[in-house]
């Protein structure tokens, strides 16, 4: 029997992911608090005198941005929560939490998190690309974990596995752990499923959801940047027609779901890939992936890698990975039958009636012209999100000031992980009483979320104050837009694809020299393989044990005594 929504309630969640749970489980009344016993000896001294986190100020982190322990990728109060749950997650085994989660039931508000995919979960509950369920996650079990329910304590419950230490789960058993989640920690009372978000406005004492006839005095929008797959343009709506499952298939895309796309294909279909390829301007996020712990992620882009060294050779170029015998993803399937067409430009596709196949006319990088036989599309050139579901008025608030939307061919506007940026970077609440949390503000790994989640509910706890006067919400400002990227005059026509797309998505200016988590996109943490990173850290200590004791550093006087 469906559950009926409340007409009134202080804060309406958008959205039933990762995220959303988070913020339900800290306003059902679970309060952080720091236990002490952080490595850094200034957060510690601060977090002593007032532990409860909800009372966040900008001095806790302020020190972040000169410090070398410390990510300077994710926003600084995402970083200070990950490195409260998980200190020194990175270079140590299970590493004890500086934070205890307090049940205080008199803290609790009315919320309710509302998502219309089918169950708990966001976009882990769907699967919008045609790609494996069996795909593992990005990110280690241990560093997917929401607060009150460890997956290790999901996982020793199904009894399906007893190790969690650098497992990558499926996203099958990821999305099994988010449906679980609700009930193990007591918070599927305010969980919606299955329930469309429309015409949400603001009004005089908060904000009306009219779909659900709901009245709200916060707003929290977590429904996320990839619920929309950026559709093909027009000249490739014949082969996106086309299903099947023996003829070569065409994967146009660059990222990680162009490449779960190809590992999920038969091993001997035959792969037309077309990607772009600017690995010193705009890098495939792929780039990131360690060959040891990513091993289909970074045998996709070798493919790569190879197919745009190819390209401006005449002879071929042999896979070393050929002789890697640590890579067996790479015996899985026949490469001989991938053919990758780095900054390729598809001019014509034919496709008569009746038939299983089409022919597409490429234009490669050298400018000559090659025909294929393709049987299907997939057009993987990215996900964004949408704010179709608030008023004009609304959307114009929360956005002024910020990163342009993405427009496409047809409404909706779409957004994108650098929507909320440059507002997230100031404050999470991106309008009077109105937050985002999750991959909105720019920062899409989920050990990132709890920092926002715990922002958000500060605010809406009335334990940090807001910088909105208190009677009137402040007129939207004109947003400057970000110069787009270059693009070349033959890749700006709709009719006429390469790459995936990206001629339209407006990117930050470039000035001087790429950061780091700049040419990996975000992923730069995805070079470490942590597996070996705990132990060379171990063997480095060692070393420099035995460099010390040795007396070297000292000319052969130390640290024995002098007269011995």
């Amino acid at each position: 029997m469906a559950r009926s929504l409340p007409e009134c309630v202080d804060t309406v969640i958008i959205g039933n992911g990762p995220s959303a749970l988070i913020l339900s489980y800290i306003l059902h009344g679970h309060v952080p608090y720091y236990i002490g016993g952080h490595h850094d000896t200034i957060l510690d001294a601060k977090l002593k005198k007032n532990p409860n986190l909800l009372h966040l100020t900008p001095d806790l982190y302020a020190h972040f941005l000169s410090s070398l322990r410390y990510s300077t990728q994710a926003l600084p109060i995402n970083t200070l929560l990950d490195t409260l749950v998980r200190p020194n997650a990175d270079t140590e085994l299970n590493p004890k939490s500086c934070i205890e989660w307090r049940y205080e039931p008199e803290r609790a508000i009315s919320h309710v998190a509302i998502g219309d995919a089918a169950h708990v979960g966001g976009q882990w509950a769907e699967n919008p690309v045609s790609a494996s369920a069996d795909i593992g996650t990005l990110s280690y079990a241990e560093q997917l974990s929401l607060p009150g329910y460890p997956y290790a304590d999901h996982l020793a419950k199904s009894k399906e596995q007893d190790e969690t230490d650098f497992v990558r789960p499926s996203r099958k058993e990821f999305a099994a752990y988010l449906r679980a989640y609700p009930g193990a920690v007591g918070i599927a009372d305010t969980i919606y499923t299955g329930l469309r978000v429309e015409q949400v406005y603001r009004v005089a004492d908060g904000f009306v959801v009219g779909s659900l006839g709901i009245r709200c005095k916060h707003l929290v929008l977590a429904s996320g940047i990839f619920t929309v797959n950026i559709p093909p343009p027009p000249l490739l709506t014949p082969i996106a027609q086309l299903d099947s499952r023996q003829e070569p298939l065409l994967v146009v895309g660059s990222g990680f779901s162009a490449a779960d796309v190809i590992i999920s294909a038969p091993p001997t279909r035959r792969i037309l890939h077309i990607f772009q390829w600017a690995p010193e301007q705009r890098p495939s996020p792929l780039r990131g992936c360690h060959h040891t712990a990513y091993p289909e992620y970074a045998t996709v882009y070798r493919q790569m890698k190879l197919s745009a060294i190819a390209s401006t050779k005449t002879r071929a170029v042999k896979s070393p990975m050929l002789r890697r015998k640590s890579n067996p993803f790479f015996q899985k399937r026949d490469w001989d039958l991938y053919e990758g067409l780095p900054n390729a430009e598809i001019i014509n596709v034919s496709a008569p009636a009746n038939t299983d196949l089409a022919t597409v006319t490429i234009r490669l990088i050298s400018g000559e012209e090659i025909t294929r036989e393709v049987g299907g599309l997939a057009y993987v050139v990215g996900r964004r999100g949408t704010l179709d579901f608030l008023s004009s008025d609304l959307q114009t608030e929360v956005t002024s000031t910020s990163e342009p939307m993405t427009t496409t061919a047809s409404p909706p506007a779409l957004i994108s992980g650098r929507t909320f940026r440059t507002k997230a970077e100031s404050s999470l609440e991106v309008a009077k009483n109105t937050f985002i949390i999750g991959n909105l503000t720019g920062d899409s790994l989920i050990r990132h979320a709890v920092g926002g989640c715990v922002f958000a509910a500060g605010r809406i706890l009335g334990e940090i104050p807001t910088t909105y006067s208190p009677d009137n919400t402040p007129t939207p400002l004109t947003s400057t837009p970000r110069s787009a990227s270059p693009v070349s005059d033959t890749t700006s026509n709709l009719d006429r694809t390469s790459l995936d797309g990206s001629a339209s998505i407006p990117s930050r200016p470039r000035t001087g020299r790429s950061t780091p988590g700049e040419l990996t996109n975000g992923h730069a943490d995805l070079h470490l393989d942590r597996r070996k990173l705990a132990r060379a850290i171990e063997v480095a200590h060692a070393e420099n044990r035995l460099w010390v004791d040795s007396g070297w550093w000292a000319g052969g006087l130390g640290p024995r005594r002098v007269d011995e």
